[in-house]
């Protein structure tokens, strides 16, 4: 039976029956009004579109019936991650055509992003509605974040910090069941029975990609591998169907027994977006075909067979078409961005602003890296029950690989601290999803090579989200990451990823080198609301590498803490003239082969200790640098290209009269990867002697 045979046979059937339940007279006149402003706005694009074609968009057309029926049943307690197509949905749950339009054509007044982001692209935090989180254009993207949500929502229900009111709701194309992200999020969402409902559209086209191109199986058929999943399958065309099986779906998850799948087939009435028209690539055919799907017209035949007077929804379709016309004339003369503001809400404000606590303490300890950052997320959970911490082996007795979350679990339980599948996607992801909820979570890569597959939503979803929101969803997201390389590691164990990090605008980059640093930078990237990557050097962890002592610190207090973006000498020369100075600027390891050279060179050597990658200390940086006149920069990194180059030529262009010789760089050799033999890896890192002959020809000068 084909797809239009089985939705004119489900409204036949619904015809002779009384309206299901939850379905009412009103709901359908509503229903059919939105349906009918939909239609509108898309033709109105349509023959509009040298105008409306500037910023591209796309609409919900043919996908109308099962839009309507997720978002007229979304409450003020819930959530939702939506795709670039669910225009109707947004209708649904009383969005404006104004509102849309607004962001059709990036006005100021735009409520999701003020113009930032396209159209349909909502990121709502508004008293009434749904909460919806900003999301990116990537396809499949959002379903690790959503999950994230559902998997806060049922860790602060389990610590009575929210009642088990709200579900998640995502909003899914077909085509992106293929991605192997939305697969980690079935995986976790079914291994933790999370409340949330995946919606997914499936109208049997990518962009010109048709579906038995794409997939060998479609969405329902594919979560039947994720066992725990309830599934349901629906004719998203037919509304009354639609309701029903969103209803079901939604009663489910509201009683938290787990999560659902639910795959609706839908036409696709208008275009791919603006950019890829529908005559492009598609046939006459199909076209007609996928017009049999029409949810209006299906609609309006159940109406009328069903007691409804086709003048009444003859009136209503017209003030809809009305008001729609209305609206896209005032949204057209709408004022558009101030450019003055074009740079803000890049991050959110953060409380922590000056160094507090105390550093050392009378009669304190000296602990390694590695113990004070244990304790400084011992310290958070005892004193915050909406932090968790999860990632690779950091839960149950293990407590990491470095056991830099030994205890931990036992101590809190495995709802806060636990294990995750070898997932760096979901582990990055689904912070944002906790951010948004109101959960704080400490998560972990379990070393800096194995992040590359979490870069994809720590670029997509969390960096951009406070910028792209226009402020209301930032993310509040440490990451843990293991870097650096030491005593044969490999090339899979001791990778240095700092300066991609520092091109990902948005986030913020902290490097610790001792044990106080790493306590009170710990603190503050935790309170801190934007996501926050520490990286923390395995070989200063234990200060086993020889001349790493000074990495052991007395433990501060329990209140110490160190803003972030503030860098700190390490070691200062003697006063005189900067003609017999020199300024080493460095970080992690960096700091400790720069320690050793200087020892050689009396006491005419300073040593800068970065703390914070971005944002950078540019202040400190540019009184340092005017009072030494030679500047050596020593990183980890190889030098191509990095991040140490930048600050190279960044200290070159604007302190340029004050130098008297060229910024020199000490780093890695330009290799793809840290080879495994020992004597290969010395060969290739930085160290003392390298720094001192560095340091040497600079003093030459």
């Amino acid at each position: 039976m084909s797809v239009s045979e089985t939705a004119s046979k489900s409204i036949r059937q619904n015809s002779k029956n009384k309206f299901p339940a939850g379905i009412t007279p009103d709901l359908l006149k509503k229903t059919y009004q939105l349906m009918s402003t939909a239609r509108r706005m898309a033709e109105l694009y349509d023959e509009h579109k040298e105008v409306c074609s500037k910023y591209v968009h796309s609409t919900s057309r043919g996908h109308e019936a099962i839009q309507l029926a997720a978002g007229l049943q979304l409450t003020k307690h819930d959530y939702a991650s939506l795709y670039y197509r669910d225009e109707s949905l947004l209708l649904g749950i009383g969005m404006q055509p104004y509102e849309l339009m607004l962001q059709l054509f990036g006005k100021s007044d735009d409520p999701f992003s003020g113009g930032r982001t396209y159209y349909a692209h909502p990121s709502l935090d508004r008293a009434g509605f749904p909460v919806i989180p900003h999301q990116s254009s990537a396809t499949g993207m959002q379903a690790i974040p959503s999950t994230g949500m559902a998997h806060g929502l049922k860790y602060l229900e389990g610590q009575k910090l929210r009642d088990a009111e709200g579900v998640v709701l995502c909003s899914l194309g077909d085509g992106s069941v293929t991605e192997g992200e939305v697969s980690e999020a079935f995986q976790m969402a079914v291994l933790k029975q999370l409340p949330v409902v995946y919606l997914v559209q499936d109208n049997n086209w990518g962009i010109s990609a048709r579906g038995d191109e794409m997939r060998a199986m479609n969405a329902y058929e594919f979560a039947g591998g994720f066992k725990g999943m309830t599934r349901i399958q629906v004719d998203g065309s037919d509304f009354i169907a639609s309701y029903v099986a969103m209803k079901k779906a939604m009663d489910h998850v509201r009683k938290r027994k787990g999560p659902v799948l639910v795959h609706a087939t839908c036409s696709l009435l208008g275009h791919h977006t603006s950019g890829v028209r529908k005559e492009w690539y598609r046939s006459d055919k199909d076209l007609k075909e996928h017009q049999k799907l029409d949810p209006q017209p299906l609609l309006e035949k159940y109406l009328l067979e069903n007691g409804f007077e086709a003048a009444d929804l003859k009136q209503l379709h017209e003030d809809a078409v009305k008001s729609v016309e209305q609206d896209f004339n005032y949204a057209m003369e709408a004022a558009d961005p101030d450019p003055d503001e074009f740079d803000s809400d890049v991050y959110a404000a953060t409380p922590v602003m000056e160094e507090k606590g105390e550093r050392s303490p009378d009669n304190g300890i000296k602990i390694v890296m590695v113990d004070a950052a244990l304790k400084a997320t011992d310290e958070i959970l005892k004193k915050h029950p909406e932090a968790l911490f999860y990632g690779q082996d950091v839960g149950g007795t293990l407590g990491g690989v470095f056991r830099e979350a030994a205890t931990l679990a036992e101590k809190y339980g495995d709802e806060r601290v636990f294990n995750t599948p070898i997932q760096e996607a979901y582990i990055i992801g689904s912070t944002a999803g906790m951010s948004a909820v109101g959960a704080k979570p400490i998560v972990e890569i379990q070393f800096a090579d194995y992040i590359w597959p979490g870069i994809n939503q720590l670029v997509e979803e969390l960096s951009k989200s406070c910028y792209l929101s226009r402020g209301k969803f930032p993310v509040q997201s440490l990451i843990r990451v293991p870097t650096g390389a030491y005593g044969g590691g490999g090339p899979y164990h001791s990778g240095s990823i700092e300066s991609t990090l520092a091109n990902i605008r948005g986030i913020k980059v902290v490097y610790p080198s001792n044990a106080a640093d790493m306590k009170g930078l710990f603190k503050a990237a935790f309170h801190d609301p934007n996501p926050v990557v520490m990286l923390e050097h395995k070989g200063l962890y234990w200060s086993k590498v020889p001349g790493t002592n000074g990495a052991k610190t007395i433990e501060p207090g329990p209140d110490y803490i160190i803003p972030l973006g503030k860098g700190r000498m390490h070691r200062t020369a003697k006063a005189g003239s900067g003609r017999n100075k020199l300024l080493v600027i460095t970080y992690g390891m960096g700091i400790y082969w720069s320690e050793a050279a200087a020892d050689n060179f009396e006491d005419n050597i300073s040593i800068l200790d970065l703390r914070t990658i971005n944002p950078i200390d540019w202040d400190l940086i540019s009184e340092q640098v005017k009072a030494h006149n030679r500047v050596l920069i020593v990183t980890e990194e190889p030098v191509l290209n990095s991040f140490g180059e930048s600050v190279s030529g960044r200290i070159a262009s604007e302190f340029f009269e004050y130098l008297d010789a060229p910024v020199r760089i000490v780093g890695s050799a330009n290799l793809p990867a840290i080879p495994l033999n020992t004597d290969l890896e010395e060969r290739m890192l930085p160290n003392a002697g390298k720094v001192a002959e560095a340091i040497e020809a600079l003093l030459a000068y």
